[in-house]
């Protein structure tokens, strides 16, 4: 099936007689007639729920939708996009290790690895995702875990170059992390690309109408973690009993240590409510995400030749430094995702935001409706000017987050904002 398919297809499979639409299992445990089973259920011997903190048959259909459209092995629903990225990061590195980042980071995810992950004592550097493969190598370290990029990045909208970065996280025995969330794995799916695990925050486009804060964590399981840099998966682990995760699951050993002991720790677990919502969200992922590219390449394009508009930052757009990547690996589209400035500088793209009428200022992207931001003072305001700058942002950008309302309105709401700078 294609992804438009397993949107509304894949995961949840009713039997016979049962329920068409997916249900909600409100319920924080299982009833269980045989002791011995529960004790196999915390031994790892068996399959099933125990705890909704650790996994729930609502959660588990969103999880094996998104794991089927990405094509991968297992995923774990997380209570936001930041957990995801938390867990993948822990699942992997620990105090003294250290991860090569993209510096095109969205803010709240470069705060969580340069800030309080560094707190923890992991070691994270910043490299240009425009450099070269030689001037990437150039910071891989002993201790380093792992390469962490967004498939578009944000705020800055550079598609990710997969080839060359894959290729550097593999030729040194190194799982690259992607961030999916503004692609969906229905313009983008980045393990065919290689990446070995991805992350999402389903608060976005997965969901898609600003209902529900939520994450994903997917897993490919291509990456051989036996490979002498992850002990944690190759030696015993004592709170299983000396259980090793990948002799114990094979090609599902991140997912499932992830789950079994970052999750059941750290409790950053989705709602079954929430994921009853994103679930649903999800069926009609593909037909809104076309509609956001369509209309947002309409929007660029529009903004290119307004002549109170000083630049416009859109992948779609074949003057775009990042157009050839986004026909390589975003054929199908370029996400919802635009940034511009105006002449004028910031006061003139903050008086933009003022005086639209349909468009509304929220600190949130990817949902059904038009919304527009200034980053620099607001979703990347605790980074330094020289961190905006490296992360993209500069002084004069505004972040429009093209809906999918009629194309038409759209246009006039802007039109009539720029008249009034």
């Amino acid at each position: 099936m294609r992804t438009a398919t397993k949107c509304i297809q894949s995961g949840y499979k009713p039997k016979n007689g049962e329920p068409r639409v997916a249900p909600l299992i409100q319920s924080t445990t299982y009833k269980y007639d045989d002791a011995d089973m529960v004790a196999d259920l915390f031994d790892l011997k068996a399959a099933g729920h125990m705890y909704s903190r650790i996994s729930n048959p609502t959660c588990g259909y969103l999880e094996e939708k998104i794991t089927d459209m990405e094509g991968g092995v297992g995923a774990i629903a997380t209570s936001s996009g930041q957990s995801a990225s938390l867990l993948a990061i822990l699942n992997l590195a620990s105090a003294g290790d250290h991860i090569l980042c993209m510096s095109n980071l969205y803010g709240g995810t470069f705060n969580l690895f340069d800030i309080t992950l560094r707190k923890l004592g992991i070691e994270f550097d910043f490299v240009d995702p425009n450099a070269t493969a030689e001037e990437m190598q150039k910071y891989i370290k002993k201790n380093t875990k792992a390469m962490f990029g967004e498939t578009i990045g944000n705020p800055s909208l550079d598609v990710l170059d997969f080839e060359k970065v894959s290729t550097v996280a593999h030729k040194n025995g190194l799982p690259l992390i992607v961030d999916n969330t503004f692609a969906t794995p229905h313009l983008c799916r980045p393990f065919e690309h290689g990446a070995d695990i991805i992350i999402h925050s389903t608060t976005k486009y997965i969901d898609g109408h600003a209902t529900c804060v939520g994450g994903l964590l997917v897993d490919s399981g291509k990456f051989d973690y036996t490979n002498g840099r992850f002990p944690e998966f190759t030696t015993p682990d004592a709170s299983y009993h000396g259980l090793v995760y990948t002799e114990a699951f094979g090609k599902q050993a991140f997912i499932l240590k992830a789950r079994v002991t970052l999750l059941r720790d750290m409790g950053c677990t989705m709602s079954p409510f929430n994921a009853y919502l994103t679930n649903i969200g999800a069926e009609t992922m593909a037909v809104r995400m076309d509609r956001h590219s369509e209309n947002a390449l309409t929007v660029a394009k529009f903004l290119e030749e307004h002549p109170k508009v000083a630049w416009v930052n859109y992948p779609g757009l074949k003057s775009n430094a990042s157009y050839e990547l986004a026909q390589k690996y975003l054929p199908n589209g370029a996400s919802g995702i635009i940034t511009f400035g105006v002449k004028g500088g910031a006061a003139a793209g903050k008086a933009v935001i003022n005086n639209v009428k349909l468009a509304t200022l929220v600190v949130h992207v990817g949902d059904i409706r038009t919304h527009l931001l200034h980053p620099a003072s607001m979703t990347h305001r605790q980074l330094s000017p020289e961190d905006q700058l490296k992360a993209g942002v500069t002084p004069d950008l505004v972040r429009l987050s093209v809906g999918i309302e009629d194309i038409n309105d759209i246009i006039t709401d802007l039109t009539n904002a720029l008249a009034k700078v």
